[in-house]
């Protein structure tokens, strides 16, 4: 765990980090408020800081006031105040300023132990409840707030740095039908089992998450339209290579297929997350009329779309399915 100290007392932080280092904490120091509040803005921030109440620059509830207000409820950070003052007025300031605790000075070795053995499990505490927000509980792979949230990010970047983003959306083929047949139990493995199929296939910094339902909603950074063709054959592949084992089936063996929609941020015109789901979302609505288990490819820019058939065997036009 990452413990910031911010004392401008060369003897005080001294004594502060070498306790902090025999108890195993990874310690960052700054001198004063303003570069302890500087260091608490950075994406890398530790997650707790023990902070002396009287510093040059800012205090130390004003680094707790700029903290909360820029913070809101996530990332979490757990702020502790060092001081000498004993009032209660002057404590009750602290905590209202956004502090989770105090200590006074000079600090007690088994009194401070012990609050940060609270702050330690408070901070893991919002990091699991962070990391079970921003995934899909069943399957494990990203959640559709999560995605959208990251979406935002590289649609962003992608005009930033003037390369494509493709957005690719897969449907699991005939699902209702594993429900039916098998009980709600066994669609819920073919979920987790398709899950695991498209994880293996996407590259490492890909986002995959649950779209809703048997949907699901892949971004890939960097792919034109021939790789994002490419990738979502691949992927298409992946999903009805070997049929599924379901165990709570008895063991029965599932085949699955999935059609895809992909689409591309195009640099000429003015993308949003929700537009781009569209298009793709018109793209795997055609991939089901033309048969299902296939990848049809459509533009921002251009109501055509093109397919890439799978391997069916059909080398003709494929019948349209109502």
């Amino acid at each position: 765990m990452r413990i910031l100290i911010a004392d401008d007392s060369i003897v005080s932080r001294h004594l502060l980090e070498a306790t902090l280092r025999k108890w195993g904490y990874d310690v960052t120091v700054a001198c004063d408020g303003a570069e302890a509040w500087d260091i608490l803005q950075r994406d890398s921030a530790p997650a707790i800081a023990i902070l002396d109440w009287v510093m040059p620059s800012l205090t130390g509830p004003e680094v707790c006031r700029k903290v909360r207000l820029q913070q809101g409820q996530e990332p979490y950070t757990y702020l502790l105040l060092l001081t000498s003052k004993s009032m209660k007025e002057d404590l009750i300031e602290g905590m209202d300023a956004g502090a989770d605790d105090y200590i006074t000075k000079p600090f007690d070795q088994h009194e401070l132990q012990v609050r940060l053995r609270a702050g330690t499990r408070i901070v893991k505490l919002q990091q699991e409840l962070r990391r079970q927000a921003a995934h899909d509980p069943l399957t494990g792979v990203l959640s559709r707030s999560k995605a959208f949230e990251l979406f935002d990010r590289e649609l962003q970047r992608s005009i930033r740095e003037n390369m494509p983003l493709s957005v690719i959306l897969a449907d699991l083929d005939h699902f209702k039908s594993v429900n039916d047949t098998f009980g709600h139990l066994a669609g819920d493995e073919v979920l987790r089992e398709a899950a695991k199929r498209l994880q293996e296939g996407v590259r490492n910094y890909d986002i995959l998450s649950r779209y809703g339902g048997e949907e699901f909603l892949i971004l890939m950074p960097g792919c034109d339209e021939d790789a994002a063709r490419s990738q979502a054959e691949r992927l298409r592949s992946a999903i009805c290579e070997s049929p599924i084992k379901i165990t709570s089936a008895n063991g029965a063996l599932h085949p699955l297929t999935a059609s895809f929609g992909v689409t591309i941020s195009s640099p000429l015109t003015l993308e949003s997350p929700e537009s781009l789901v569209q298009v793709a979302d018109e793209a795997l609505y055609s991939a089901k009329r033309r048969g299902r288990n296939r990848v049809v490819f459509r533009s921002t820019d251009s109501p055509e779309s093109s397919d890439l058939l799978a391997s069916m065997g059909a080398s003709e036009a494929p019948p349209v399915i109502a």
